[in-house]
């Protein structure tokens, strides 16, 4: 709950304001593919849009974030994605899948982070932060030692994010956009705790 104060000069009283906010995570189904369309567009654009061509940025967002792509990675159960959900209205998504070994990993039993992404005019509220626990958790729960993934370099506000997560960069990966440019990205790995393993 937020409440913004404001002065009424007409009648010299003070007048409150209520905002409920309510957050939800639910795990997307078939059924939310075109959401995630919507929101994977949007939210690649807003950060990594100017990290190519417009042209290139383009045929990359149309090619991935389709309904065909979405609906066959919602029916693979391997790839868990879940949606946040800001008073009923979509405003981030992740993607994660369990136990993808990585040559820089040196167990087995590690979650692979693909896409934790919130709209970026809801960054104030910090709700990628409770968004990434809430898969942190999910993870932790399927007996996960850690969790990895890939970001590109230039995006200082999510290295900072990770960092204070306690990810520690561990390597790197040229992220491929077009034919003819790539985004050179770090690899980063969250390795959790003994008796965070749950």
């Amino acid at each position: 709950m937020i409440c913004y104060f404001s002065k009424n000069n007409t009648f010299d009283s003070i007048i409150v304001t209520i905002l409920f906010l309510m957050t939800t995570i639910i795990k997307a189904t078939i059924e939310d593919s075109e959401r995630l369309v919507k929101l994977g567009k949007q939210t690649f654009i807003e950060s990594h849009g100017k990290s190519a061509s417009i042209n290139d940025i383009n045929n990359y967002v149309e090619s991935k974030f389709s309904n065909h792509v979405f609906d066959a990675e919602l029916r693979d159960s391997n790839n868990v994605y879940h949606i946040l959900f800001q008073n009923n209205k979509p405003i981030g998504y992740s993607k994660i899948i369990y136990n993808v070994a990585q040559d820089n990993v040196h167990f087995k039993n590690v979650t692979k982070l693909e896409r934790l992404y919130v709209l970026q005019e809801f960054h104030h509220l910090k709700l990628g932060l409770e968004l990434f626990n809430f898969i942190a958790r999910k993870s932790k729960n399927k007996q996960q030692s850690g969790m990895w993934l890939y970001t590109w370099t230039e995006n200082h506000k999510a290295i900072k994010f990770y960092k204070k997560a306690g990810f520690k960069i561990i390597g790197k990966y040229d992220f491929t956009i077009s034919k003819t440019h790539s985004n050179p990205n770090h690899q980063m790995l969250l390795e959790y705790e003994p008796d965070q393993a749950l």
